[in-house]
């Protein structure tokens, strides 16, 4: 693909994530995405963190396979869970499940620090590389059980889950700031699953949000322990 092809490709992208978020505003609360998140989006070519055989399809609104039984998120989906935990510069984010680093690289340009969390040691090790060689360096990768969180790097002001969990793993609310905001798709593998936004106020009190139905690949490793 031409520069100028490429370009115009990534520009229809954009325009289709504006047009998507606006369809979506209803479930969502989000039916114009931050001007900061939307650079972010820009700023991020997408085409670097697939396979080189999948280099046109890039630019499709569609999830995309990185081995192992991961995929790439849908790139409207990473610009709403983005915009979702309302992005500040001096913020500290939790990442769990870096897969290619695509959703890491987005975060790295909106906030101070992004911790990382992969369980597959394949996909860790990649993705640490290419965001290195991005000149990332606010991204800290770590090969390591996402329903674990990352408690060294905590608490965090934000958290985003990108793969699917039956619930919400309690160690990750307990790694949310005050104030906090977690974003995490909630429901079984092959069943129904919901993009949920998970507040946290001031005095530590919780609220869930279920926001739109999602499908992600399954957050895999050791098990939560169910809420009561």
């Amino acid at each position: 693909m031409s520069t100028h092809h490429r370009q115009q490709a990534f520009d229809a992208l954009l325009d289709h994530i504006r047009a998507e978020a606006l369809s979506c505003g209803a479930y969502t609360g989000r039916p114009t995405l931050s001007d900061r998140v939307m650079q972010a989006m820009a700023a991020v070519p997408r085409d670097a963190f697939v396979d080189p055989d999948l280099q046109d399809e890039a630019w499709l609104d569609a999830p995309l396979p990185i081995g192992h039984q991961q995929t790439i998120s849908q790139p409207f989906i990473v610009a709403l869970m983005t915009d979702l935990i309302d992005p500040q510069p001096d913020d500290v984010v939790l990442e769990i499940g870096t897969g290619s680093g695509y959703q890491a690289a987005v975060l790295a340009g909106l906030v101070k620090q992004v911790q990382s969390v992969e369980v597959i040691g394949a996909l860790a090790r990649m993705a640490a590389q290419r965001l290195q060689g991005m000149g990332l360096h606010n991204v800290h990768v770590h090969h390591s059980d996402g329903h674990s969180g990352w408690p060294a790097g905590g608490p965090y002001d934000a958290i985003v889950v990108t793969a699917a969990s039956p619930v919400i793993p309690p160690a990750l609310v307990e790694q949310l700031k005050p104030a906090g905001r977690m974003v995490i798709p909630v429901g079984p593998q092959h069943g129904r699953q919901e993009l949920v936004l998970v507040s946290k106020d001031a005095q530590g009190q919780v609220t869930e949000s279920g926001l739109l139905p999602v499908a992600f690949v399954p957050l895999t490793g050791g098990a939560p322990a169910l809420r009561a």
